[in-house]
């Protein structure tokens, strides 16, 4: 497949994992910034990009889209791209607002056009060997799911387009647990959370909480817990991983840990420990862990090959609105004190889903 580029600040790890995988060709890269343009060509040798997006819409030979740029012109960027007949992978989080999620819905539906969200987490190596061994049903029927984020991410704030007075951590982190949970119970009802602003995220400009914790019930009665704080020093990740997802199964229980590649299990009394610490480069290309070309090269080839089966590669449309509603359910919450069922969101909104089986998540390998 052929893919042009939108954006090209995380849109870095996207060129990188396109170009080292053989499913599929660059077509061309975008962005208003044309020094950032002409550093990614130098960075990546490539001959050429492009200032208009329209360049990329109007182009035959391009297949999808990824977009890559800021949260608010996702929903534009999305439709835009659906309309010249083009497939959607977009970063995370879907959208900034459910204000146009039916309508980016009701496009993608009406068009037979796919829109992919890129929740990169589910495709780091912990994680998804911690789903094979799931779907293997090696541990038993799920418990519950614990999920969190934990990162001092103070410098992030010093990014141009970030404005620390409107900037929401729910959104931009604690999405990745949330997800890993959905992952596991699709089929949210309802959450409750609390969340607190530290003295060090109120001396970086922050409004929004930091340090947010939230437990989260799905239709069937089991609950799961997410939990994030960002601004605060951490443990090195040999002591704390900056981001696990545990699973506790009536038969086992397993822990995939982001931050130092490893993975734990524990069934029949017996406990493994593993480590991928060979993947390292492959994972984290450049600058430290900053980016995430290797889980993006595993999503895009997990969509391809999707594509390629007549599968809808997930998290799809769908999907990724629920995710929205219910994030923006945990922030209501938080700001409210009370309980709040992901179905009033969604109804406000006027958007429609289904449940979702839990195994209907497709293979990632």
């Amino acid at each position: 497949m052929k893919i042009g580029i939108l954006g090209l600040g995380e849109g870095r790890s996207m060129i990188s994992a396109v170009l080292q995988s053989e499913l599929w060709e660059l077509g061309n890269i975008c962005d208003l910034n044309e020094d950032l343009c002409r550093t990614r060509c130098n960075e990546f040798g490539l001959d050429g990009y492009t200032l208009a997006y329209e360049d990329l819409l109007h182009d035959p030979e391009i297949d999808v889209i990824g977009v890559y740029s800021p949260d608010r012109f996702h929903a534009d960027h999305i439709l835009q791209a659906i309309a010249h007949d083009k497939h959607v992978i977009c970063t995370k989080p879907l959208l900034d607002s459910l204000e146009r999620g039916s309508e980016v819905l009701a496009a993608s539906t009406s068009r037979g056009k796919t829109v992919f969200v890129g929740q990169s987490t589910r495709f780091y190596e912990p994680m998804i060997r911690q789903r094979q061994d799931f779907g293997r049903g090696e541990l038993g029927d799920l418990i519950t799911v614990e999920a969190h984020y934990h990162a001092d991410h103070r410098w992030f704030l010093q990014k141009a387009w970030t404005k620390p007075e409107t900037f929401k951590w729910l959104y931009g982190c604690l999405s990745h647990p949330v997800d890993l949970v959905r992952w596991y119970l699709p089929n949210i009802e309802e959450v409750m959370g609390y969340g607190t602003l530290s003295e060090n995220g109120r001396r970086a400009g922050l409004v929004a909480p930091d340090v947010m914790h939230v437990i989260l019930k799905s239709e069937d009665g089991r609950i799961a817990r997410v939990s994030g704080c960002y601004s605060s020093p951490t443990q090195p990740a040999e002591r704390d991983s900056g981001m696990s997802c545990i699973l506790r199964g009536e038969e086992g229980c397993s822990q995939a840990d982001y931050s130092d590649l490893r993975y734990a299990k524990t069934t029949g009394g017996r406990s493994t420990v593993e480590s991928f610490e060979a993947l390292q480069d492959y994972y984290w290309r450049f600058e430290g862990k900053s980016h995430h070309a290797g889980e993006y090269q595993n999503y895009i080839e997990y969509f391809a090959r999707s594509m390629e089966a007549g599968i809808t590669p997930k998290p799809d449309v769908k999907e990724g609105l629920v995710t929205m509603a219910v994030l923006q359910a945990m922030d209501e919450s938080i700001t409210r004190g009370v309980p709040v069922k992901i179905r009033e969101v969604l109804e406000r909104y006027g958007i429609e889903t289904e449940r979702v089986p839990s195994s209907d998540q497709g293979a990632l390998r």
